[in-house]
């Protein structure tokens, strides 16, 4: 649930002269979040292990989990095999990822899978699902060891709060010739965050549209380094 206390200052004129009143009002807001999510647990649970969120794009919205599996960490696994938890919960079709409510659904994967690592929690996204990892990783830092946004748009409060994930390695991948999500919103985030991040890199595919994202996922190199970063 979200509680919202909402003050307000009501000003009264009158003709020749003007008096100031002041008031109060609360109202409580209520919003339902509701996700289906795949979750992938590894072969062996007898030892601490990591979590991967992935929160895919805005062609994967719906009620059918295989769609899920059509980019990402799903589709790798599909022939792959990772020592992961991975988590990818699905957004429904006529909304759009909201900060909050993703951070509740993780804390309730943390409690029923209680040999997951919490210094080795990451965070990944493409297209919308970047947009939505940029937002969760400035809404609670301190929650991830890890970033990989790929071809996200950014919203402004990341772009005037960047220092706020300096302690979060980051990768950030984008097309060049994307014509869905421009490339300037990963090189403008990437020149704030460059003066305080602590482990940034930005790689910008000067051969890929919109789908930047294939290469990235299908190669074990990103989970590879994902799975090294612990919180610091």
């Amino acid at each position: 649930m979200k509680y919202i206390t909402i003050s307000l200052v009501v000003l009264f004129f009158t003709q020749g002269f003007s008096q100031t009143g002041s008031g109060s009002f609360s109202t409580a807001i209520t919003k339902q979040y509701n996700y289906n999510y795949l979750l992938h647990k590894p072969k062996s649970t007898t030892t601490k292990k990591p979590l991967l969120i992935f929160l895919h794009g805005s062609g994967e919205k719906g009620n059918d989990l295989e769609k899920v599996k059509s980019h990402g960490p799903f589709d790798y696994l599909k022939s792959n095999e990772l020592d992961a938890y991975v988590l990818a919960p699905q957004c429904p079709q006529e909304a759009y990822w909201e900060s909050e409510s993703l951070h509740q659904l993780i804390q309730k994967v943390i409690k029923e899978n209680n040999n997951i690592d919490t210094n080795r929690i990451y965070l990944t996204g493409l297209s919308m699902g970047a947009w939505g990892a940029w937002n969760l990783a400035f809404a609670h830092p301190e929650t991830f060891a890890a970033l990989v946004p790929i071809c996200g748009f950014v919203d402004r409060v990341p772009m005037i709060e960047n220092c706020k994930i300096a302690n979060i390695p980051t990768r950030i991948f984008h097309g060049l010739v994307d014509d869905v999500v421009d490339v300037n919103y990963s090189i403008t985030i990437y020149k704030k965050l460059k003066g305080c991040s602590k482990d940034l890199e930005l790689t910008i595919f000067d051969d890929a549209n919109h789908d930047s994202w294939t290469r990235v996922y299908n190669n074990a190199a990103i989970y590879e380094w994902m799975f090294q970063q612990i919180k610091k």
